[in-house]
């Protein structure tokens, strides 16, 4: 992922199973640090997924589509939305570069 799009995906540290405790209290701060910072920068654009999937693409009234032709036509629309926000944010960044 690095490479193909010049990004890196971070997560929060979890424990390893079978660690020692003193293992486990010489990492904790740092983890916890680490952990912390990515919640701070992940928690965000989190909330605006959830914002946009749930008031301008209303894409929890598909358990209300009465078909499975308005079901699909739902979904292809909404990936066509992400697949042009995906475009427009490439072209912006290639022509910032």
């Amino acid at each position: 992922m690095k490479d193909n799009y010049n990004s890196e995906m971070l997560t929060p540290i979890k424990g390893v199973k079978g660690m020692s405790d003193e293992n486990k209290q010489f990492n904790k701060a740092a983890d916890d640090l680490f952990s912390t910072a990515v919640s701070r920068v992940r928690q965000p654009i989190e909330s605006l997924f959830n914002w946009l999937i749930e008031k301008k693409t209303d894409i929890q009234r598909v358990s209300k589509v009465g078909s499975t032709k308005g079901l699909l036509v739902h979904i292809f629309l909404f990936s066509g939305f992400l697949q042009v926000q995906f475009v427009i944010n490439k072209e912006c960044a290639n022509s910032s570069k």
